[in-house]
């Protein structure tokens, strides 16, 4: 074990819980850090689905624009630098550790979560960099996230909103309309985006609990639209014009209302000076891993050499299903091979996905909270064609390819980051 490690193991077991909502003790500490958070110039990003790759859209414009970021996503894929992007650079692991060091020292043994005390860290490294523009994702439950202490918010992003993360609410509790008072009702006065929702009754409720928020509102088909043109140019046009571009580096027609949700972003924040040059550059750079992701190389492609391999960190009903609409246009067979969480809901994900040749379970390695592959085959024995594997590479192994046969990863970001750290 290195020392990043040790430290990272140390804070994991400062509070026996995983997620505990409160904002209590993040101030604590940001406070004994000097409230670094509160000389930040922040764009925040919230949802449900397409977090990640709004923030690479945002990422990937504002660079070929020349501006400096700091970025703050999660959960990581393979390592926890990913989450820590100072100066449009991921964090290198000494300066991480002496990071964590640091406030490990500050915070004295004080009780908080293992996210709390990193976004903490995130923040008190961003002191370096507080003239760059700060990019942040926040997760679960906007009211309580710990990153919803910012104070100075250039725009907030919500991006389609969908049921997940069901197990933290009362059973009562445990609707649409809970899920979007818990994400956009604790939302700082500034420019508020909301991306294309799944239908007009989501976002009209979203219209409605943001009637009193002061902010300036940027709806999809209000203020701001997109398509997707024959000529497979993506069209995307709001107060200022059109703009025709060329299709996103990301795999799947369902990121472009995350692109086009960052391109309203950018478009309505003026001041940033970023042209239509650079979007038009910008998104066709966009680096997105583990989102319906293809996997052209590596140890696993050697082993379906001749056919398409894809990974997604998909784990909720919404992801599913647009997960199940890029697979309706396969012409080949697909075959899946899932790992999930056990507190997800595995039928109802599963359910999504129509026309499957195969569905192989397996367990996801050194996450004790994941469901275990056999358990997970069991739950879902009404599936024609569904077989458990200990392992990706067993997984994989055992399906029977035919020409154009498609293989999909899927069920958790964990499960991809798996994958990615075998390749």
């Amino acid at each position: 074990m290195n020392k990043l490690q040790k430290i990272l193991y140390r804070l994991q077991k400062l509070h026996p819980k995983e997620i505990d909502l409160s904002l209590v003790r993040i101030k604590n500490l940001c406070k004994k850090l000097g409230n670094p958070q509160d000389n930040l110039t922040c764009i925040q990003v919230g949802g449900t689905n397409g977090k990640y790759s709004t923030i690479q859209t945002l990422r990937a414009i504002l660079m070929d624009a020349d501006i400096k970021c700091n970025i703050y996503t999660s959960p990581h894929i393979q390592k926890i630098n990913e989450r820590f992007i100072y100066n449009n650079k991921e964090i290198e692991d000494n300066d991480l550790t002496d990071l964590l060091n640091v406030v490990e020292e500050i915070n004295s043994g004080e009780e908080i979560t293992y996210f709390e005390i990193l976004t903490a860290a995130f923040f008190y490294g961003c002191k370096k960099y507080q003239k760059n523009l700060t990019i942040c994702e926040f997760g679960l439950f906007a009211r309580f996230d710990a990153v919803n202490i910012l104070k100075k918010n250039l725009a907030t992003i919500i991006t389609t909103i969908g049921l997940d993360h069901l197990d933290w609410l009362p059973e009562n509790e445990r609707t649409i309309d809970r899920i979007i008072f818990e994400k956009t009702s604790s939302l700082l006065n500034s420019n508020i985006i909301i991306s294309k929702q799944i239908d007009d009754k989501i976002q009209n409720k979203i219209k409605k609990g943001l009637k009193y928020n002061k902010s300036k509102k940027v709806f999809f088909n209000d203020t701001y639209s997109f398509k997707l043109g024959k000529d497979n140019f993506f069209y995307y046009e709001d107060q200022s014009g059109q703009l025709k571009l060329p299709f996103p580096n990301l795999n799947g027609e369902f990121q472009l209302p995350n692109v086009a949700s960052a391109i309203a972003t950018i478009r309505s924040l003026e001041n940033l000076n970023v042209s239509n040059e650079n979007i038009k550059n910008g998104i066709t750079k966009i680096q997105s891993i583990a989102r319906l992701q293809e996997i052209k190389n590596g140890r696993l492609k050697k082993l379906c050499m001749n056919n398409k391999l894809f990974i997604d960190g998909s784990h909720n009903p919404l992801g599913a299903n647009v997960l199940n609409n890029f697979i309706d246009k396969i012409n080949g067979n697909v075959h899946i091979i899932l790992g999930m969480m056990n507190n997800k809901n595995h039928k109802e994900y599963v359910s999504y996905f129509k026309n499957i040749s195969s569905l192989t379970t397996v367990d996801i390695p050194n996450q004790p909270n994941a469901i275990k592959g056999v358990e997970l085959k069991n739950k879902l024995n009404h599936i024609q064609n569904i077989n458990y594997k200990k392992s990706i590479e067993e997984a994989l192994k055992s399906i029977s390819l035919s020409k154009d046969d498609v293989v999909l990863i899927t069920g958790s970001l964990y499960l991809a980051g798996e994958v990615l750290n075998l390749n």
